[in-house]
Parts: structure tokens; sequence; C-alpha cells
């Protein structure tokens, strides 16, 4: 029996060509401050789990509600005992609940840069149009910002119950400014620090333990040591030591140049030329967190 032939086949029959309606765009180029903008919004919504899942929100929504709860308190106590002042100064509120605040920014700042770098998203951020110091302004605006709502709403509840309590409305709007001040500074320092140490690991669990420890080691270490100066009776010592912890440095400015009660030991506030150092201090912690950030992600492999 023969074998069967193979059917010839004409070249032309193999080939289509399909018009799939390709075009190239033609539509506007918004560029890196678009891509900028859009991340840092990005961010800021995940900072309070917008955008994200359920579970995602938990957390610092909880931590929003516990920031607001006693200047609500304080609030609905002051109106109901028409009383002539609020029981917590305007620039004292941040620093009776800073351990909430430290809370937060361990949280959140793993969050913002550890799972880019766990899951290697960093090198398609710097792909095209965003260039590194892109990345790290919209990251770091982003998390200051979130702090900034996360410490100045409380502030915002107090200065209207205290409108509502009738309060003197020149002092109550003096110290709700001075308070603004104060938490955006405290903003910006816990930002920096928070997204420096988160930086340095891709673990999200490290991050948070090290944000932590950062945060919360500083504060008992210096405040040890400012309780023991103020038994040896050395109030400059007592000064100088809350240079070494960044709450400390907020209250150390705050309480130098905006009129607020000291919380060091002793009620020791630093003299107006100590104060300049504590400025000092804090903007180059401010500034030298933003540097080291810039050098972090100068590798686009990292």
């Amino acid at each position: 029996m023969a074998a069967e032939q193979p059917t010839a086949t004409v070249p032309g029959d193999q080939t289509r060509i399909h018009n799939i309606g390709y075009r190239s765009y033609d539509g506007p180029r918004l560029g890196r401050a678009y891509a900028r903008r859009s991340l840092y919004s990005q961010s800021l919504r995940g900072a309070y789990g917008l955008g994200r899942s359920a579970k995602s929100k938990v957390l610092p929504m909880l931590l929003f509600v516990v920031m607001c709860l006693p200047a609500g308190i304080m609030v609905a106590v002051a109106v109901a005992t028409k009383a002539n002042d609020l029981p917590v100064d305007y620039t004292r509120y941040a620093v009776v609940l800073q351990a909430v605040i430290s809370l937060y920014v361990a949280a959140q700042a793993p969050q913002s840069v550890s799972r880019d770098l766990r899951f290697k998203t960093v090198p398609l951020y710097f792909s095209r149009p965003i260039e590194t110091a892109d990345y790290v302004r919209a990251k770091y605006a982003s998390l200051a910002s979130a702090l900034f709502i996360l410490t100045a709403a409380p502030l915002l509840v107090l200065y209207v119950g205290a409108l509502l309590a009738k309060l003197d409305f020149a002092d109550q709007t003096k110290g709700f400014a001075q308070g603004l001040v104060s938490v955006a500074l405290l903003s910006l320092l816990f930002a920096g620090l928070g997204l420096v140490v988160a930086s340095v690991t891709p673990r999200r669990g490290f991050g948070i333990a090290a944000v932590i420890a950062v945060l919360t080691i500083t504060y008992g270490a210096v405040s040890t040591l400012q309780a023991i100066a103020d038994v040896q009776s050395s109030s400059a010592a007592v000064a100088w030591i809350g240079l070494f912890s960044p709450i400390t440095l907020i209250d150390g400015v705050q309480s130098a140049f905006l009129g607020a009660t000291s919380a060091f030991p002793g009620g020791e506030s630093p003299s107006n030329g100590v104060g300049v150092v504590y400025v000092l201090v804090t903007l180059g912690l401010i500034a030298g967190c933003y540097g080291l950030l810039m050098r972090r992600y100068k590798k686009v492999g990292l």
C-alpha cells in the first residue's frame, strides 16, 4: 500500500495579518509631579487603611479614636462644669499620649516602605518617571501628614470644645496655634525616624519591633537619667539629657519657645540658650533622616 503524500502548502496560507486596533497614545503626559502626587495620596490613604482590606483599617482607626477620645471627654467635662480652662494644655496633649503616637509610627512606617522592599517593587517605581527624590519625598510627606492628622485632630476637638464652653477666644486660639506648631514638628521628626528604621529591613515585623525600640527605649533611658539628675539637684543636666530622646526633644522645644509646661522631672524647662540647641538638634535630625533615606534608595536594585 502506497504511503500518502503530504499535502502541499502555500506559504501565503500560513500568514494572517489581523488589525487589532493598536495605536499610539496621543493623550497628555502627566509627568513626575503627577506620579509623585499619586504616590503621596496612595501612601497617605494606606496609612489609615483606606483602599485596603478591612483588617488593615482596624489598628490605625482604633489609634485615631484613642487619640481623640480623651479630648472629647475633657471637652464634655469642661462644658458640663463650666470650667475656666481645659484640663490639659494643647502643647501637652501629644506628650501625654506619646505611647499611642509611637505605636502608630511603629505600625505604619514599615507598612509604607517595608512592603515595597520585600516584594521588590521599588525598581518598578524608579523605572519611569519617578526618581529617588520623588519616592522619598512622597513617602516622608505622606507619613508626616498622617501623623499630623492623628495629633492635630484631638487638638481641634479641644479647641472647638473650649469655644463651646465659652473660654477666652484669644487665649484658646493662641494655645491651639502653639499646639499645631508642636505636633507639626513632632510629625516630621517621628515620621523621619520611623521611615529610616523601617527602610533597613524588608520584614515588617522586624521594622515594627525596631521602631518601637528606638522610640520607647530612648525615652525610658532619658527619663531615668533625668530623674536621677533631678534627685541629685542637677537641673542643668536634666535639660541636656533631654536631647537624646525624640519626645523629650519636642518637649524641650515647646517648653522653651511655645509656652508649654515642661514634663521634665521637677518641671525644669530648658533656658532659651539650651532651647536653641533643642531646635537645632531637632531640625538636624529631620534633615539627617531625609538624607539617610535618600542614600538608602540610591540603589535601584535594593
